[in-house]
């Protein structure tokens, strides 16, 4: 019997593009599977953290790496638990972000996690969000978006969310980090961010969410929509 094969629709994009809410919206409306690949890099971090890690020692951030166990719930929000903990609030921290930028730059450590993420593809689909899930892990997938906004856009919504939360940030120091990251990702020698050839692109400094969804959500034909 031959295989059906299971369509894949990866979102690519730096961080706080927004590619996370697009990404868990248009899963939701597809019904298909989720993966935040990014969360498995802060879920890494977190665990180097409770470890106390030496962020110099490869051999011993593999180790760790290859320990992990990791799980998902994806509602309305994404749930993460590193061996059974619930570390969901600590994914979105700064220090963790910038942890999981550092370790992503290691060869390595990329590989043993590349196969957690390709594990992701099930039927009836999969929305895949990351910085290379259209050109290394999913490099043959059947729908491809880069999602970008401006630094300045992007600090933006950043502070405006910390705030929320009663985090009190200085923007300047935001945009600062995350210019940072992007020259960090775009310039590792593994797997840079880079926009795939075969991916739409898509600004959205100037969008809402729900405009994005709508032009994301258009490439995919109905057909292969969950009812």
């Amino acid at each position: 019997m031959m295989a059906i094969p299971i369509p894949v629709l990866t979102i690519d994009g730096p961080s706080g593009a927004g590619k996370g809410t697009v990404s868990r919206i248009v899963a939701k409306e597809l019904g298909w599977h989720y993966l935040d690949s990014g969360s498995i890099y802060r879920s890494l971090a977190i665990a180097l953290s409770q470890k106390e890690a030496d962020l110099a020692n490869v051999d011993q951030i593999l180790s760790i790496a290859q320990a992990m166990d990791l799980a998902y719930e994806c509602d309305d929000e994404l749930i993460v638990k590193l061996n059974g903990e619930d570390i969901t609030a600590q994914l979105g921290t700064e220090t963790t972000g910038n942890v999981a930028s550092i370790v992503a730059a290691i060869p390595e450590v990329r590989q043993v996690l590349l196969q957690k993420q390709k594990d992701f593809k099930k039927p009836p689909g999969l929305v895949a969000d990351g910085r290379d899930m259209g050109t290394v892990v999913f490099p043959d997938a059947d729908f491809k978006v880069f999602l970008t906004a401006s630094a300045a856009k992007r600090a933006e919504r950043r502070y405006k969310q910390l705030m929320e939360k009663g985090i009190d940030v200085n923007i300047h120091q935001i945009t600062s980090e995350i210019e940072s990251r992007d020259c960090r990702d775009k310039e590792r020698l593994t797997a840079p961010l880079a926009q795939a050839e075969d991916a739409l692109f898509i600004d959205s400094s100037a969008m809402t969410i729900d405009a994005v969804i709508a032009q994301v959500l258009s490439l995919v034909p109905q057909r292969l929509v969950r009812q």
